[in-house]
C-alpha cells in the first residue's frame, strides 16, 4: 500500500494501525479512516479493498466505500465483483446497489456483461435505479441470459426505464420462462404500460402455476388500473392461496368493479384476518349500499385492524370518504 498524503493529522496518525500485523486492528483502522470523510483517505480504502490479505478487511473496505461515487471508487467496487472470498463480493455488490449518479452507472455499465454470472447480476442490480438509458439496450441482451438471476435483474431496469419496446419480450418471459423468480419479476416489470397485450398477459398470469406470478399478476393489474380484468380478478378471489386472494381483493377495490361485491362480502369472514382486512377496505371503495349490512356485522371482528378498516368502509358508504 502506499503512503499516506494528507493534510489532516487525524488521517496521518491511522497509517501505523492500517498496517498493523493484526487483521482486527487494520479494519478497524479503517472504519476510523472513512468516518473521517476525507477524500484523501480514499485511496487507501480502495487498495484495502483490492489488496488487503484478510477477507474481513477486504468486506469491510467494500461495506465502507458504499457513500463515495468517485469513478476510481465505483471501479474498484466492481473489480471486487470478482474477490476470491463470497462476503466481499456480496458486500461490494450491496455498496454498488446504493449509488445514485449516471457517472457511477457509466462506470458499471460494461460489467454488466462481464463472463461471471454474480458480477452481471450484481452489475445489472446496481444499474436499475439510476435510469441510465444506455442500460436498456444490455438489459435487453440479457433477458435471454442463460442464468435466471441476471434475467430477473434485467427486467428490473426495463421496468424502471419503462422500455415500451421491450413489451414483446417482457410478456414473452412471463408467459414462458421456467423460472418463478423471473416470470414474477416479468409480471411486475409489465406495471408502466396498459395496452393489450399487457392486459393479456397479466391476466394469463392469473393462471400461473406458481401462487407468487400469480400474486404479481393481480397486484400489477391493480396498479395499472385495468377494469377489463375485473372478472379474471374476481375468479382470483378463489385461489388456493390467501396471498392471491388478498392482491386481487385490493386489485378490485382499486377498480371500484362492482361484480367483485360477493366474493369481497364472502372474504369478511376468512380465518386470516388480513384477507378480512382487505376485503372490507376493498368494499369500501366499491361505495356499493348492498355491502352495508355484511360490513355493520364485521364491524364486530376479533381483530383491531379489521374493525378499523371496516370502520374506514363504513365512512365511504355513508358518503365521509373521498
Amino acid at each position: 500500500m502506499n503512503t499516506l498524503v494528507s493534510d489532516n493529522p487525524d488521517i496521518l496518525e491511522l497509517q501505523p494501525r492500517l498496517i498493523d500485523e493484526d487483521a482486527a486492528v487494520r479494519r478497524i483502522a479503517l472504519i476510523e479512516l472513512a468516518d473521517l470523510e476525507d477524500p484523501d483517505a480514499l485511496p487507501w480504502l480502495t487498495a484495502s479493498l483490492g489488496d488487503d490479505p484478510a477477507d474481513e478487511v477486504r468486506a469491510e473496505a467494500a461495506r465502507l466505500l458504499e457513500a463515495w461515487e468517485e469513478p476510481e471508487v465505483v471501479q474498484a467496487l466492481c473489480e471486487a465483483l470478482s474477490d476470491r472470498d463470497l462476503k466481499v463480493r456480496v458486500a461490494a455488490a450491496q455498496s454498488l446497489s446504493q449509488l445514485k449518479t449516471a457517472e457511477a452507472g457509466r462506470v458499471i455499465l460494461p460489467w454488466a456483461s462481464h463472463t461471471d454470472v454474480f458480477v452481471r447480476s450484481s452489475a445489472l442490480r446496481a444499474l436499475r435505479e439510476l435510469r441510465l438509458p444506455a442500460s436498456a439496450a444490455v438489459a435487453l441482451a440479457a433477458l435471454n441470459d442463460t442464468q435466471a438471476s441476471v434475467r430477473r435483474e434485467a427486467l428490473g431496469i426495463l421496468g424502471w426505464l419503462k422500455q415500451h419496446s421491450a413489451l414483446a419480450e417482457l410478456a414473452r418471459l412471463l408467459r414462458d420462462d421456467p423460472d418463478t423468480d423471473v416470470r414474477r419479476a416479468a409480471a411486475g416489470a409489465l406495471g408502466f404500460a396498459s395496452d393489450d397485450s399487457v392486459l393479456a398477459a397479466l391476466q394469463a398470469a392469473l393462471e400461473d402455476a406458481q401462487w407468487q406470478v400469480r400474486e404479481e399478476a393481480a397486484t400489477t393489474l391493480g396498479k395499472l388500473g385495468l377494469v377489463p380484468a375485473g372478472p379474471a380478478l374476481v375468479k382470483a378471489l378463489d385461489d388456493d392461496y390467501w396471498q392471491v386472494r388478498l392482491r386481487a381483493a385490493r386489485a378490485l377495490g382499486r377498480l371500484a368493479f362492482p361484480a367483485a361485491l360477493p366474493g369481497l362480502v364472502e372474504l369478511l369472514e376468512h380465518p386470516i384476518s388480513n384477507l378480512r382486512k382487505e376485503a372490507a377496505l376493498a368494499l369500501g371503495e366499491l361505495r356499493d349500499p348492498a355491502a352495508l349490512a355484511a360490513l355493520e356485522a364485521a364491524a364486530h371482528d376479533s381483530d383491531p385492524e379489521v374493525r378499523k378498516a371496516v370502520r374506514i368502509a363504513l365512512t365511504q358508504l355513508q358518503g365521509g370518504g373521498q
